[in-house]
């Protein structure tokens, strides 16, 4: 081989045959398994995901499997790198999974905002990769909290046995049984429903949804869940029981009251597996993680971008109720005024 053959050989490949250098690759930084982001911790994906797996599980809490589709979604993050996932409290409130954590030891929290803003000090820092496809009013600048899905207050009706209501004050006309899902002074979801009954086209007004119920409680037309033709829910728990039963339940959000929520995801400074609750959110952000909340008939906080860029399923996104138009989100200000106004008034007036 000539002098000049080999120069050209070398140009594509090492060859020691003609007395070449080998090329080292620069080396890594160390693994940081409590960096702020996948880049600055791991360099790469694989580097993450191989930390993990040495950790060999991940804490989670609060997570019913039969919310937002969070059974497969723990199932298809296990299977996916071989983590353990240990569910504790699956039926834990957002305020719960904090009081609970210096003793349960979650790894990662799936919080209402509320509470994710007033326990921001017990999060670690975390941008996922696709952190510039979240909305700015649904996450930390620093990185401590982060929404991943969000939903509309609805209505859930049997429509065998009542007609579609148009609005919230639609509920008082007679026929209609109402349930709210749970104690609207300790569930987010309940006191959501009040503050959705609340509107008229603007901003909660707590008395008029108070009123509402008083009047259906004193009419003997407040029942239970099981027991009642209406549930005052989150849109994607009432379009699952539809989903199952399409001709004994319906859906819809009222037009006058598109009341919003965020549900966020958070690392805790505790986390005793740290590389698992970054991968964990690397996953829920990720497309396959978006698409899986939104199997579960939520509304991915990345789902804009998603669709924009061909990577949404549109195919289920067409499952979802139908929006009125964009959410209105409480404020931090509105909400601790509205609880205060409940605290004061619900148990004397509906009891």
């Amino acid at each position: 081989m000539t002098v000049r053959t080999c120069a050209a050989v070398t140009a594509l490949l090492v060859s020691a045959g003609c007395g070449a250098s080998t090329t080292q690759e620069k080396p890594l930084p160390p693994v940081n398994v409590k960096a702020a982001s996948m880049k600055d911790g791991f360099t790469t994906m694989e580097r993450l995901a191989q930390s993990a797996q040495k950790e060999g599980a991940l804490n989670v809490i609060g997570l019913s499997r039969d919310w937002v589709n969070y059974g497969e979604i723990i199932d298809a993050f296990a299977d996916k790198y071989g983590i353990k996932v240990n569910e504790l409290e699956p039926k834990a409130s957002s305020a719960r999974e904090i009081q609970a954590a210096a003793q349960l030891k979650p790894d990662v929290f799936d919080l209402t905002l509320d509470v994710a803003v007033a326990s921001a000090a017990r999060f670690a820092p975390y941008k996922v990769q696709d952190w510039q496809d979240l909305p700015d009013h649904v996450k930390d600048p620093k990185g401590a909290w982060y929404g991943a899905y969000g939903g509309y207050m609805s209505i859930g009706y049997d429509p065998r046995k009542v007609s579609a209501p148009a609005s919230f004050a639609d509920l008082a006309r007679p026929g209609y049984t109402v349930a709210l899902a749970g104690d609207p002074l300790k569930a987010a979801s309940a006191f959501n429903g009040v503050m959705a009954a609340s509107m008229r086209s603007g901003p909660p007004v707590p008395e008029r949804g108070v009123g509402l119920f008083a009047k259906l409680k004193q009419g003997g037309r407040l029942a239970d869940p099981a027991a009642a033709n209406v549930v005052v829910d989150w849109d994607h728990l009432n379009a699952a029981r539809a989903a199952e039963n399409p001709e004994a339940w319906k859906v819809m959000i009222p037009r006058d009251a598109a009341l919003g929520g965020y549900y966020v995801q958070a690392i805790s400074k505790e986390a005793p597996h740290p590389a698992a609750a970054r991968l964990w959110q690397e996953f829920i952000f990720s497309d396959e993680g978006q698409n899986l909340l939104q199997k579960g008939f939520a509304r991915p906080a990345r789902g804009e971008a998603m669709l924009m860029r061909g990577t949404l399923d549109t195919e289920q996104a067409a499952k979802l109720p139908v929006a009125p138009g964009p959410p209105l989100l409480l404020t931090i200000p509105q909400a601790d005024a509205a609880k205060s106004y409940l605290k004061r008034e619900w148990t004397h007036n509906v009891g």
